[in-house]
């Protein structure tokens, strides 16, 4: 969880974020549909069944948004581009038909030792060369031009609804198949809007130039007369049914010996991503890992994730090994087949050697049409599973909109305060995804200005309820309402460095030039970090650079930029020593003496610098509040300094 400036959520359940605005405003997704019903498990089928009938609606799921590209939500230029491809596919074929009859006639004037036409066509080919080339260039660009734009609006339509109303966090409270979504918007939504366009492209291609030379085949080879136990046997286009049943068997061999390809693909796909992100939070952990000696138990769990990876690339080896042996073969054989039977006719003079040329480089464009499935046959089973992971992601999206939008699940409701409290908890229980109660029947007031601590042991829901105050945590009932108007930022623990400039940095989630350099330095200044001033512009791993400490100050110094209404303090001051904790309290109180403060917190020195203190303690069924005390004077420096601040104000 990172700290960040809220707007309190509304009435309606929605929040906006950032300092500068001031009325709550509707989260808004690139998709305006609903999100498509659930699939109901069938009790009638048996797992394999069950796990083909969820396959198929993952594919269908991903289609229902993938689509909307071409729909009044999507993109102005993808019919444009799409149109255009489909002549230029049309074109390109008009171009292959013409050096198909190229063929024929140079090799016809060769037979003839006509030298004045074979100069000709010679002249000839190269504008045909030419422009076949060009169309071809062209018809990649458009292409690739659809693939990216594609690819964009759909990852800029997923991350919409990934961050709308926390749920890129509430991913990680649910079940369900959406592990490593980085991966999936990054890596597996790349092929998936990829392949397509190069398979709809494929497949037109395909279907024109096998309808195209399918023709140019009857027509040239007409009939074939076979001699059988002295009668005659005609085959009418015997070339084309050659070419069909050549291409009917590879495909065959094709599928029955790949048709475990798609699922290999898919566990590669999932293995692969499993390593990055054991690899990405070995880097995130780098400083802890180092401090306990963890290297050796990193090493291990990377080498058996690392094991999976390639057990699972052996398997699709295989796979390649068997397809590629029938793909290669067919290759080989399929240009001497339509030479053999055409010898026959060119040695009793029915044909000419062009013809012959010509049936063989129409055969050719045949069999590479109907192979089509047999080239493509390991990416269309890559997509398979990517399409697949994505819609994954998609639906565990589905169920937290459907949620959202649902009266039936119940889930925190979100409005204004009515009076003069700043915050009030109206009979808030808080639960888990399946109903399993965390914190139950809160009923807390706060007023402005009030300094409150929750207290309780771990594991008794402390954190859990104040992200429920902050709106990231939607199960439960009841409602958290917010005094109209009014700012919440949140501190966690462990505090949000983004990359980039230290300068960022303390802005964060305003833009780094929302204060000036001057303002910036003063703040750091007074959390103690003067030290760093001079490197505010500094782009540096942060993140790596600054202990645990100075990045809770810094969090600090981003509360007094930000100068908000309410501040949530979760464990915030866990990293730093009793002076430095002390410190940050004094600063925070001096510089902004009205500002409302939740804390949760296990220090009991804490206590000095709050007004109030609520307990939660944890029973069977959930959590309860079982006091709510005010924090009377104390003798000591704190209280001292407590009552010089409070003098002030």
């Amino acid at each position: 969880m990172t700290d960040a400036t809220l707007k309190p959520k509304s009435v309606d359940g929605t929040e906006e974020h950032g300092a500068e605005k001031s009325r709550p405003e509707k989260a808004s997704t690139v998709e305006a549909a609903p999100p498509p019903d659930a699939i109901e498990p069938n009790p009638d089928l048996t797992p394999e069944e069950a796990e083909q009938a969820r396959k198929r609606y993952l594919l269908r799921r991903f289609w229902i948004s993938a689509r909307r590209y071409w729909g009044g939500s999507g993109d102005r230029l993808a019919w444009p581009c799409s149109i255009g491809l489909l002549a230029m596919i049309c074109m390109n074929v008009g171009f292959q038909y013409g050096i198909n009859r190229w063929n024929r006639g140079i090799f016809d004037a060769i037979e003839r030792h006509d030298a004045g036409t074979v100069y000709y066509l010679s002249a000839v080919f190269v504008p045909l060369v030419l422009g076949s080339v060009a169309l071809v260039t062209a018809q990649v660009y458009v292409r690739m031009m659809i693939q990216r734009r594609w690819r964009s609006w759909l990852t800029a339509a997923v991350i919409a609804r990934w961050l709308a109303n926390g749920r890129y966090y509430q991913l990680n409270l649910i079940g369900g198949d959406h592990k490593n979504p980085e991966a999936r918007i990054s890596e597996d939504l790349r092929i998936a809007t990829e392949a397509p366009v190069d398979f709809i492209a494929g497949v037109i291609s395909a279907f024109l130039s096998a309808s195209t030379f399918i023709v140019v085949l009857w027509t040239i080879g007409g009939a074939l007369e076979l001699p059988v136990a002295g009668m005659t046997i005609t085959i009418p286009g015997f070339l084309v049914v050659t070419a069909v049943l050549y291409a009917v068997i590879t495909s065959t061999v094709i599928a029955i010996i790949g048709r475990h390809f798609v699922q290999v693909s898919e566990v590669k796909n999932q293995v692969e991503a499993e390593l990055r992100y054991t690899l990405t939070r070995v880097r995130e952990n780098g400083e802890s890992i180092a401090l306990l000696g963890g290297e050796e138990e990193e090493r291990n769990d990377l080498d058996k994730t690392f094991s999976n990876v390639l057990k699972q690339w052996a398997q699709l080896a295989r796979q390649h090994m068997r397809t590629t042996f029938v793909s290669h073969g067919s290759m080989l054989i399929a240009p001497v087949v339509p030479l053999l039977l055409c010898a026959p006719k060119f040695l009793a003079g029915g044909m000419t050697l062009g013809e012959v040329m010509q049936a063989a480089s129409a055969f050719a464009i045949v069999q590479t049409a109907f192979g089509w499935l047999v080239d493509n046959y390991p990416r269309l089973a890559d997509w398979n599973a990517c399409a697949r992971r994505i819609a994954s992601l998609m639906t565990s999206l589905d169920g937290l909109e459907r949620a959202e939008q649902s009266d039936a699940l119940r889930r925190i409701k979100h409005g204004e305060t009515r009076g003069n409290a700043i915050l009030n908890l109206d009979d808030l229980s808080v639960s888990l995804d399946d109903g399993t109660a965390v914190v139950k029947e809160t009923q807390v007031e706060i007023a402005p200005g009030e300094r409150v601590l929750v207290a309780g042991e771990s594991g008794s829901g402390k954190s859990t309820l104040v992200r429920a105050i902050a709106g990231l945590w939607p199960w439960g009932h009841g409602s958290v309402d917010f005094h109209a108007d009014r700012r919440l930022f949140m501190l966690p623990q462990r505090p949000y460095i983004p990359s980039g400039t230290l300068r960022r940095a303390v802005a964060y989630p305003r833009a780094a030039d929302s204060w000036t350099a001057a303002e910036v330095k003063a703040a750091l200044a007074k959390v103690g970090l003067d030290y760093l001033n001079e490197k505010i512009e500094e782009d540096a791993p942060w993140d790596q650079i600054l202990s645990g400490g100075e990045k809770q100050r810094l969090a600090f110094a981003r509360l007094l930029l930000h100068h908000p209404d309410i501040i949530v303090l979760d464990e915030a001051t866990s990293a730093l020593d009793e002076k430095s904790q002390d410190r940050m309290m004094e600063t925070l109180i001096e510089e902004m003496p009205t500002v409302t403060i939740i804390s949760v917190a296990h220090r009991a020195e804490l206590e000095a610098f709050h007004s109030r203190k609520i307990t939660l303690e944890r029973r069977k069924g959930g959590a309860k509040l079982v006091s709510d005390i005010d924090l009377g004077p104390r003798k000591g420096r704190r209280n001292l300094i407590m009552r010089v601040l409070d003098n002030r104000r």
